[in-house]
């Protein structure tokens, strides 16, 4: 599961468009007497300054003076107003960028699902204390449309294969009758009975406050076998820690365990637990064969299919999604089958809340990171109200942008604000969850997230299933997910429940067929523009740029709006380079982006597609001034050396791409601008992040 090792990525020059861009750039950085342009690290030109200005109204300005002013007192002139003009190091953010393409789709019928029914909790045969905890503890009133299928199912006795989409309130599905056959048994349960009901969860955050008994990874084995030999009665447990135990542990057993829960059965098989499930479902076997199975899922893929097959015993097939599609078809083709598995599962369409309302926008590579800290400003800073979580691909994107964010947005950006300005300089709250945090700082991560009313949680996918946070209003996918169920996972951590949401994916525009692929799944994605978010940036005159018998700012002048958005990027570079610690750590952070993006699967090869992408630009939205020009130097990110973690977990890059096998990757795809020869690569036994804080691995 993790990033583990050096990455290695030899991209030793940026795509050739970049030597034109250089040239223009050399030409425009001259001085009027005809002097070469001067290197970065000297003492700035004001014509530098020109690069943040507009063509047309530098060539004016310019144009104008030179003729009514000589050249001496010209000069004079602007060197007394240098003093006064800020410096911006970054070329232009809004040259040479790519098209960005209207996108095309056909109008879809997106399937959705009626999260609540009429039918109280009430009208079932349960325990009247039961019920009683259920309305005023939880606060609920009325079932889910799952919750009434499935609930009197379960008390039934019967196994069942359930269906619905996520946060339609699947966990009080089967909780609800697994307490009530629990409290209703003739003989009174005792707690060194053992486990009388077994949940497998594919992470470790849920149901922490629901249950009596946890295993889960990052804890001390110790502490979870002196807890097992008091006895566990309900025990949730990751399929592999539960393995651990099975195979370690001799107080453990499963004479009395009536009940097999596996919830998230797709997630759990996507992070590659389906051999530890097959072991545990025959530990199961071998000292009880009579129990009651439940399987719970938000998609049906083959392999959900597959473990049903070995886990359930003539199952009640429960699908929410499947009854509203045979709603919404012609009663001609209400008995069609389709005609086989992998068909179905290709075209397979998706349930969202009803109350969500789904985006996507267009941003060119270079433009990234001003349009999401706007997107940020505007939604956390401005609205205020609002709770948001970014999704990234990666374990070392999360820590660097976390830092990054951090630092600028809501570190140095608020000690530059003038007491004149007209913005609060309300805290903005950055918080960040991955796979390579320990557990506790995991724990308490979340639960920090959780109580808060406002903030920005950064994550990898540890994050997309699993985790009931209310209130989140927002969720940002930074980097695509590799397939639409993923996507389908990761907004529904927001409009929970019947309540309001909404998502935002964030796109380049060579991507943007992923939307006509989303379409096809029946979900159906309005755009927003990029330039409507990047306007929010007049909100805040920190961004404003500072130009003597310049007029008061106006509206949303499109060229003003370009200027802040480019004092922004400035500030970002500013902060990248203001150290060679955070200048490898952009770099590590960039190198994890390229790898993740070369593990897109062969079916989305077409719309990512490494050699699409422009290193230079790329380079541009994590910070950098110039695209790498060697990345297999760099150390491994982290210092700490710790125990291997398990592999195959969706969240971090996989192990099984090593140094000389990336490098090859990335060639095949990406060969232009390329060395042909591997550098070896010096391990280094420590590395820090920016702020001199160790990594964790």
């Amino acid at each position: 599961m993790a990033a583990g090792g050096t990455l290695l990525l030899n991209l030793s020059s940026a795509p050739r468009s970049s030597s034109r861009q250089s040239s223009a750039v050399k030409r425009k950085l001259q001085s009027p007497n005809g002097n070469p342009p001067l290197k970065r690290k000297r003492k700035p030109s004001i014509n530098t300054f020109k690069k943040c200005a507009t063509e047309a109204d530098i060539r004016e300005k310019g144009s104008s003076s030179q003729k009514s002013l000589p050249k001496k007192q010209l000069t004079d002139n602007r060197n007394e107003s240098q003093k006064s003009k800020p410096f911006i190091k970054t070329s232009s953010l809004f040259k040479n960028n790519p098209d960005i393409p209207e996108i095309h789709r056909k109008a879809v019928q997106q399937v959705q699902e009626n999260v609540f029914t009429t039918d109280s909790f009430s009208q079932l045969d349960l325990h009247p204390h039961l019920i009683s905890t259920i309305n005023t503890v939880l606060k609920i009133s009325s079932m889910t449309s799952v919750q009434k299928q499935t609930i009197p199912v379960l008390l039934q006795g019967k196994d069942a294969l359930v269906r619905s989409q996520t946060g339609s309130g699947k966990t009080l599905a089967y909780g609800i009758p697994l307490v009530q056959s629990l409290q209703g048994m003739e003989s009174k349960i005792q707690r060194s009975d053992g486990p009388y009901a077994l949940i497998l969860v594919p992470t470790r955050e849920p149901f922490a406050w629901i249950v009596p008994g946890v295993l889960m990874g990052g804890e001390k084995r110790k502490s979870e076998k002196a807890r097992l030999r008091k006895g566990i009665n309900i025990l949730i447990s990751t399929p592999g820690r539960l393995v651990d135990h099975i195979k370690s542990t001799e107080c453990i057993h499963f004479r009395r365990t009536q009940w097999l829960i596996i919830d998230e059965a797709d997630r759990i098989l996507d992070l590659g637990f389906e051999k530890d499930v097959a072991v545990i479902l025959n530990a199961l076997n071998a000292e009880r064969e009579t129990r009651q199975n439940v399987l719970l899922s938000a998609t049906l893929t083959e392999g959900v299919t597959r473990l049903a097959d070995i886990s359930l015993n003539d199952p009640i097939s429960i699908s929410i999604v499947d009854e509203i599609q045979k709603a919404l078809k012609p009663a001609s083709q209400t008995g069609r089958q389709a005609s086989s598995s992998s068909n179905h599962m290709d075209q397979e369409n998706f349930a969202v809340p009803e109350k969500l309302k789904q985006y996507v926008m267009m941003v060119p590579s270079k433009l990234r990171l001003v349009t999401l800290a706007a997107f940020i400003l505007e939604k956390c800073k401005f609205e205020k109200h609002h709770k948001m979580i970014i999704f990234f691909s990666s374990c070392e994107q999360v820590e660097f942008h976390y830092e990054l964010l951090l630092n600028v947005l809501s570190g140095g950006l608020e000690s530059e604000q003038p007491e004149h300005s007209s913005v609060s300089s309300a805290h903005l709250q950055f918080l960040r969850l991955h796979g390579n945090m320990e557990q506790e700082e995991r724990t308490e991560v979340f639960q920090e997230f959780l109580k808060s009313k406002t903030g920005t949680l950064l994550c990898t996918d540890v994050a997309a299933r699993g985790l009931d946070l209310p209130q989140v209003t927002w969720i940002v996918q930074y980097n695509a997910p590799a397939s639409p169920a993923e996507y389908i996972h990761r907004i529904g951590r927001t409009a929970r429940i019947g309540c309001h949401g909404n998502s935002l994916l964030v796109l380049a525009p060579s991507e943007a067929e992923y939307v006509s692929l989303l379409a096809s799944h029946k979900i159906n994605i309005s755009e927003i523009k990029m330039e409507k978010v990047l306007s929010s940036l007049m909100k805040d005159d920190r961004f404003k740029l500072h130009r003597p018998g310049r007029k008061k700012s106006c509206g949303t002048d499109p060229q003003e709006v370009r200027e802040r958005a480019t004092v922004l990027q400035t500030k970002f570079e500013n902060y990248v380079h203001s150290s060679e610690g955070t200048v490898r750590w952009a770099k590590k952070a960039m190198q994890s982006f390229l790898c993740a993006y070369t593990t897109y699967p062969r079916n989305l090869k077409h719309i990512f597609h490494v050699k699409s992408l422009h290193l230079g630009h790329v380079a541009k939205s994590f910070g950098l001034r110039d695209a790498p020009q060697n990345l297999t130097a760099l150390p491994a990110a982290g210092s700490k050396k710790k125990t291997k973690p398990r592999p195959k977990r969706s969240d971090l890059l996989k192990k099984t791409h090593g140094k000389h096998h990336l490098a090859e990757i990335l060639r095949s795809e990406y060969s232009s601008g390329m060395d042909t020869g591997v550098s070896k690569v010096k391990k280094k036994k420590k590395q820090t992040k920016p702020g001199n804080q160790q990594i964790p691995t």
